[in-house]
């Protein structure tokens, strides 16, 4: 059992309007070690993502009040946790709006528990990694063998505070887009596949399926003052990957 299932800090909160489904998804969570607290209106929830700042979101995407696209992008400005969106629907333009207003994950309902705690496992020891990657930064002081900041003429990306900045102005990412940034940038010059993103990110096996990396790529090009339609920055590999150039 890892440090993630034995943690019983981590606080989820679940947005979700249908009771039951809520209650036995809260139930099964607590279950396996988390702390859990549900809230089935829209409304209310983004207030309470703000004020009570919970280790985890999982979003519904239909809800009353607030429906969870518009709860994403209100809160993503005062909320830096993962937050885990919940679709009924298989309609890809459903999922690519949510990685757009800042989800970091999604699944399609009906979820199955034991995949659902993989997912929120898989987020969390993201959050847990890039603690300790932080506290290992600064007990080093510099000595580290990776550079925590990388600068690319007036690109600047800083793994230790976490942000970026072009011509000296800081660019807006999201958490799941700096970590795709930084991962990118560090491995400048080598072609990354999906797959070795996707596993890097999230922990799990890509499927083929999951369109989250490209829409990702999409979202940090322009931030990055890369061309979308011809990027020079990152380069799209046919059939390989995505390749992040050092000298543009």
């Amino acid at each position: 059992m890892d440090n993630i299932e034995q943690n019983e800090a981590w606080r989820i909160l679940i947005v979700e309007d249908d009771e039951r489904l809520a209650d036995l998804t809260k139930e099964y969570l607590e279950s396996n070690g988390l702390v859990v607290a549900v809230e089935p209106n829209g409304g209310v929830a983004v207030e309470r993502i703000r004020t009570e700042q919970p280790d985890l979101v999982v979003l519904d995407l239909m809800l009353p009040g607030e429906d969870g696209l518009t709860i994403c992008r209100k809160v993503r400005p005062h909320y830096n946790g993962p937050i885990l969106m919940l679709t009924a629907r298989t309609d890809d333009l459903d999922q690519v709006l949510g990685l757009e207003m800042g989800a970091d994950d999604y699944m399609s309902k009906p979820v199955r528990p034991r995949v659902l705690l993989a997912r929120i496992r898989a987020l969390l020891r993201r959050v847990k990694e890039r603690g300790e990657e932080q506290v290992t930064t600064q007990l080093a002081e510099g000595e580290q063998d990776q550079p925590v900041r990388l600068v690319f003429n007036n690109l600047v990306v800083d793994s230790s505070m976490r942000e970026a900045w072009l011509s000296d102005e800081s660019i807006e990412l999201t958490s799941a887009e700096f970590d795709l940034l930084w991962l990118l940038a560090s491995n400048a010059g080598k072609v990354l596949s999906r797959e070795e993103i996707f596993t890097a990110l999230r922990g799990i096996e890509y499927d083929g399926q999951d369109r989250s990396i490209d829409v990702r790529v999409s979202r940090i090009r322009p931030k990055i003052g890369d061309d979308p339609v011809h990027p020079r920055r990152i380069k799209t590999v046919r059939s390989k990957g995505y390749l992040f150039v050092k000298e543009v």
